[in-house]
């Protein structure tokens, strides 16, 4: 059974660092629960604070995952069109089978929501690359945080290897 709640736990957090580039699925947050899948399993002991620790992480850099755009669409001029275009931007640049569509698919797609907004282009412009940062910067922050906790996943499988893997 704790070879199954290991598989699981894998996943999760392999699906959690593909999380962090899609805005559907809470990157830090689904790693966190690989580790959680882990603290069930009877043959690997984990320590509560540093679940309550991880967790509080998690819940933080998802918070800021809503912040960080917001700020950088902001702060270059940007609207709520910008976002919703960003976010809309990145779906068709994973979706389309464009070269860099994940990164051009988010800036152009900033761009265009600033467009309907009634922007004049150079103003849609400025704030479609803070938006773009904004995003950069959030997805960056994401994807460290689930690359830690994947390595985290690593090392307490390493220290348990004996008890895991006895035969």
């Amino acid at each position: 059974m704790d070879i199954i709640l290991i598989i699981v736990a894998a996943l999760f957090m392999l699906l959690g660092i593909v999380g962090s580039f899609l805005p559907v699925l809470p990157g830090p947050l689904t790693s966190w629960l690989g580790l959680l899948i882990v603290h069930f399993s009877d043959t690997i002991p984990m320590n509560k604070s540093f679940l309550i620790i991880t967790l509080i992480i998690a819940i933080l850099i998802w918070v800021l995952d809503y912040i960080i755009p917001a700020i950088g669409t902001k702060r270059f001029g940007g609207s709520r069109y910008g976002m919703v275009g960003t976010s809309i931007g990145l779906i068709v640049g994973l979706i389309a089978p464009i070269p860099g569509g994940i990164i051009i698919g988010p800036f152009f797609g900033a761009l265009i929501g600033e467009l309907i907004n009634k922007s004049d282009s150079k103003t849609a412009t400025i704030a479609a690359f803070g938006s773009f940062i904004g995003f950069l910067t959030s997805t960056f922050i994401k994807f460290v945080v689930a690359v830690i906790y994947l390595g985290l996943f690593i090392g307490i499988l390493w220290d348990n290897k004996t008890v895991l893997f006895q035969f």
